[in-house]
């Protein structure tokens, strides 16, 4: 599924929000970066039959509701930011690489050892080890286009990596490594469908190069899309934290309290280039789906659609004079000669401009695929990525002219 926006590169003069891939490096590239304590409530003093229960002559005591010790819920917490830490960070890793460049003017002033200053830049990042056969994940931005990547752990032992395949699209990449000790063990992996927002967000990266660092907050938000950053397509289902998150978390994960991942650290929005409590992690339900075809394959194919879209919103509705409850997908472009245009999807032809806003109407309205509703753009792009496969044939039903109609389209590879 292809954004409706262009990849835009920022240079280290930033004027308002601006979203950071979160490798460390010398240049800020743009990218698209105890116990529980648990409150009971009384039951209903109501029986089944609904009946109020009836009270006996006897004095009526109410049992005292404890009171909680602050001291100690500070010790919980505590606690769990420990036993977390303590537990994933003999599987972390900081990611240094290098690239070799032409301008000494770019170079970084720490380069590895007998590489000369003016020949390489330096950048680096953070990953986890995936499995047992010690596999380490990270962003792919943090490795894309370098010569040399170095995983060092938290005991001090440093290894060259072999980048063995990355995703630009899902801003994923797998990295193998040649264990001369005993392979870490792998972080427990969890799920981030499960993931309620609010719940307690742990990360651990090299922010600013600072190893082996940790950070907490919440996830502020889930179901977010985003653009990937390393190309054109976007990123469902991406999880929102507002845990510190700066260049150098990059590749590193987002754990919940038991330290399991549920995302992996790749963007932050920020008018600095710093932490400004907006972060966002790929989904480790996506990781779970891309990574295995990584480590096999070294790529991992989607299915494509050809086209660009926007959900729509009350003002679209309101123009297209549609019922106001009307959810959906408005086709805006189709891609020439892709799918959608050889299945007959109709894109937008009219601007309409309204207050100083230009709209493109005019195009199919996608409101379900295969028999699922599609409410909006963003779940038409996560149904496609968890659904579907190149060569796939399928039925949307789209509004257009104001009837419903079936349109059959198979599905190519993107590009």
């Amino acid at each position: 599924m292809r954004s409706n926006f262009k990849p835009i590169r920022i240079t280290l003069v930033l004027v308002g929000l601006t979203v950071f891939l979160l490798a460390c490096g010398n240049q800020l590239q743009m990218e698209t970066v105890a116990n529980d304590i648990e409150s009971s409530s009384t039951g209903s003093i109501e029986g089944e039959t609904g009946a109020a229960l009836i009270e006996d002559d006897q004095p009526h005591t109410q049992t005292p509701v404890p009171t909680l010790d602050a001291a100690l819920i500070v010790a919980a917490q505590e606690k769990v930011f420990v036993d977390t830490y303590k537990k994933v960070v003999p599987s972390i890793v900081q990611i240094r690489t290098s690239r070799k460049i032409d301008d000494p003017l770019q170079a970084m002033p720490f380069n590895f050892e007998g590489t000369p200053d003016d020949l390489f830049q330096r950048s680096g990042g953070a990953g986890f080890v995936w499995d047992e056969t010690g596999h380490i994940v990270t962003n792919h931005h943090v490795v894309v286009d370098v010569d040399r990547v170095t995983v060092m752990f938290y005991d001090g032992s440093e290894y060259d990596a072999e980048l063995l395949g990355s995703d630009p699209d899902s801003d994923l990449a797998v990295l193998a490594v040649n264990y001369v000790d005993q392979i870490p063990n792998a972080v427990a992996l969890g799920n981030s469908g499960d993931v309620a927002v609010g719940q307690i967000a742990i990360a651990i990266g090299s922010p600013f190069g600072q190893d082996f660092s940790i950070t907490s907050g919440i996830v502020s938000a889930v179901g977010r899309t985003i653009r990937s950053g390393n190309s054109q397509f976007s990123i469902p289902k991406v999880l929102q934290t507002d845990a510190p998150i700066n260049p150098g978390n990059s590749g590193g994960p987002l754990l919940n309290r038991v330290g399991e991942v549920i995302g992996v650290n790749t963007q932050i929005i920020s008018n600095t280039g710093a932490s400004s409590g907006i972060g966002f992690a790929v989904p480790v339900d996506a990781a779970k789906r891309v990574i295995p075809e990584l480590i096999s394959n070294g790529t991992y194919k989607y299915s494509w659609l050809g086209i660009s879209g926007t959900s729509l919103t009350p003002d679209i509705v309101k123009l297209l004079d549609l019922e106001a409850k009307t959810s959906g997908a408005l086709v805006v472009e189709v891609m020439p000669d892709g799918p959608a245009d050889l299945g007959g999807l109709k894109p937008s032809d009219t601007v309409v401009t309204v207050e100083g806003l230009d709209y493109r109407l005019g195009g199919d309205i996608i409101v379900g695929v295969d028999g699922t509703d599609i409410v909006d753009m963003d779940q038409l792009i996560s149904y496609l990525i968890e659904n579907t496969q190149a060569g796939d044939s399928i039925n949307i039903e789209v509004i257009r002219d104001s009837s419903s109609e079936i349109v059959t389209v198979v599905l190519g590879e993107r590009p």
